[in-house]
């Protein structure tokens, strides 16, 4: 007796990537991925009412893959000052990974991204509340000093801060020479920024 594979959005979702990766955003449609998946395209509806929110849940999807990776370095361990210089270290690194390990979808994820400004704020909430919770930490032990700002507003200053070298905007200057050192020297001036006298 054959299996049935059951249709997930999970399984929608990996054949949306596939077809968005082979079609390009402005030819990918809700009827060629329903055609990879070898069902309907009233299944996926089923799944994803729209063609909005399938584009909307594979670019949460994408983004919410760089916060799982992140957060595993702020419930890690080491000092504040180390997991910090650790999440900025690795969310330049991933992002610097979607650009070159798939050049294509990236820029498939780029004009995704711009239709979905709600799920991009959401991601760089989401973002900023791990920095805020390692700087929290980092004000309680006495190794940061707040200078009567909050964790939030601290963090919100180094989202921004590091924003070269994380923001999309300027994938293009991420295989530049020198930037690896660039990083380097702009982590060392945010954590004397944070350090307690």
């Amino acid at each position: 007796m054959a299996t049935i594979d059951v249709l997930t959005a999970e399984r929608i979702l990996e054949a949306t990537e596939e077809v968005l990766r082979r079609h390009g955003p402005a030819k990918a449609t809700v009827v060629d991925v329903a055609r990879a998946l070898g069902v309907s395209h009233g299944s996926v509806y089923r799944h994803f009412r729209t063609k909005t929110a399938l584009r909307e849940a594979v670019t949460q999807r994408w983004l919410d893959r760089t916060s799982a990776s992140l957060s595993g370095v702020v419930a890690g361990s080491g000092a504040p000052e180390e997991r910090l210089r650790r999440w900025l270290a690795e969310l330049f690194s991933a992002k610097r990974r979607k650009v070159g390990d798939d050049p294509e979808l990236f820029a498939t994820y780029m004009v995704l991204v711009g239709e979905s400004s709600a799920v991009v704020d959401r991601h760089c909430a989401d973002l900023t509340g791990q920095l805020a919770e390692i700087i929290r930490e980092g004000l309680d032990r006495g190794d940061f000093a707040a200078a009567g700002a909050t964790p939030e507003v601290l963090a919100r200053a180094v989202f921004d801060a590091s924003g070269r070298f994380h923001d999309p905007a300027y994938a293009r200057e991420w295989d530049q020479p020198g930037i690896d050192a660039e990083f380097t020297a702009l982590v060392d001036l945010v954590i004397r920024g944070l350090r307690a006298p």
